[in-house]
């Protein structure tokens, strides 16, 4: 009877591991899902990112409002997705406090930049507009001709 407690002995430990090897894979299952879905989200904002430095390059170092309005705001739509999936989830992943500080840091400077180009892009176009519709109804007025 020795040789068959063994067995039971070996089948119980054999159970028990694959009984925890559901809450060992799902964990290391989802750590990859918030890699992937950070990673995901890291690269969209950095590719936008990335679009804003090219408009600045192209010419005085300074961003043009209307071209990098609307890329200013899916920055902060990327920044805002980001910042609410570390907060769901950041117990879960495992996400270091500096790094939830830094991005919801990063992110409030966003909004205010976003708001202002946007603001003056607003601006810019309303002027354009007045002067294109003010310079077609303009009457036409002749200079005077002959010497002065």
């Amino acid at each position: 009877m020795m040789p068959h407690r063994r067995i039971g002995s070996a089948r119980k430990a054999v159970l028990a591991i694959m009984a925890s090897a559901p809450f060992v894979i799902c964990g290391t299952a989802y750590a990859a899902d918030c890699n992937q879905d950070i990673g995901s989200l890291t690269k969209k904002r950095q590719g936008i990112i990335d679009q804003l430095n090219q408009l600045a390059q192209g010419g005085k170092k300074q961003l043009d409002p209307i071209a990098s309005c609307p890329k200013l705001r899916a920055l902060v739509a990327v920044e805002r997705e980001l910042v609410a999936y570390l907060t769901k989830n950041k117990e879960w992943c495992g996400v270091p406090d500096e790094a939830f500080q830094n991005i919801s840091a990063s992110s409030g400077k966003s909004i205010k930049v976003a708001e202002q180009a946007c603001k003056v892009a607003a601006q810019m176009k309303k002027a354009q507009e007045q002067q294109a519709s003010g310079a077609l109804n303009a009457p036409q007025t002749k200079l005077p001709a002959g010497p002065l």
